[in-house]
């Protein structure tokens, strides 16, 4: 099965050489057949210059530049309509996910057949590096009402590094986000249209080089809308969008 790594990057000429050369290397070092796709998001930096370098060292590297809109949702969704393979992770740029945790991610996929796998830093066995305090907050609380609104129990939504197979990405298409609530659309109406998933612990770092893009005060209302659509779909939908088969139960990795 062919994995496919969907990379967004906006001004990450510091830290792209680092994540692709890192993760390239675990993929080969397992034997996992894949593609790395990055989406220059019109970077004002260096970002092209270092793609089109380390193009030639890794043959596995395709890049794309999105001239616009940009953003982070339409960066993933531009590689998200473009990847081969035939499973697709969403992976950032700056090393904050671990290639090891998509190693795990992809051998979970093919030993259960899941739909999706998706990570939980805060379950038994994750870890989270240098989170910075307010963020943290920030995080737990919204993942908290993400829990209570449609009643699940995975405790990590707003975390974009998720695997999911082919078949999952069209089938919860059309994605509405352009911005970082793609993170939990994703994952959402996946979870509301029946498809099968994993968890998984993994670990997140915090990045070395450059700026965080995450502007948290601008994406409350953004999450919300999200939330409230998925929310109308679970109970409204009448199953119109429904994967036509039946889903085995979740699966929790300790």
């Amino acid at each position: 099965m062919k994995l496919s790594v969907v990379i967004p990057a906006y001004n990450e000429e510091e830290s792209i050489p680092h994540t692709l050369r890192t993760l390239h290397s675990t993929l080969e070092k397992y034997n996992v057949p894949h593609e790395i796709c990055v989406t220059n998001d019109n970077s004002k930096d260096g970002t092209l210059r270092v793609l089109d370098e380390l193009s030639e060292e890794i043959p596995e590297l395709v890049y794309y530049t999105n001239l616009g809109p940009n953003g982070f949702g339409y960066a993933v969704r531009y590689g998200l309509e473009r990847f081969t393979g035939d499973c697709v992770a969403v992976f950032m740029a700056d090393m904050s996910d671990d290639p090891e945790d998509l190693v795990k991610y992809y051998f979970k996929m093919l030993e259960g057949n899941y739909d999706c796998v998706f990570g939980s830093r805060w379950a038994k066995g994750g870890k989270v590096v240098d989170y910075p305090k307010v963020k943290k907050i920030i995080n737990r609380v919204a993942n908290f009402i993400v829990r209570m609104v449609m009643g699940i129990n995975y405790n990590d939504t707003t975390n974009a590094f998720k695997l999911y197979k082919r078949e999952t990405m069209e089938g919860i298409k059309p994605f509405l986000s352009p911005h970082f609530n793609l993170t939990i659309e994703l994952p959402l109406k996946a979870i509301v249209r029946g498809y099968s998933y994993a968890v998984v612990p993994n670990s997140w770092t915090n990045r070395k080089y450059g700026e965080s893009k995450l502007k948290i005060k601008e994406m409350g209302s953004r999450y919300f809308f999200i939330l409230m659509y998925c929310l109308i779909e679970k109970y409204f939908s009448q199953g119109d969008f429904k994967k036509k088969t039946a889903a085995p139960q979740k699966s929790v990795s300790r």
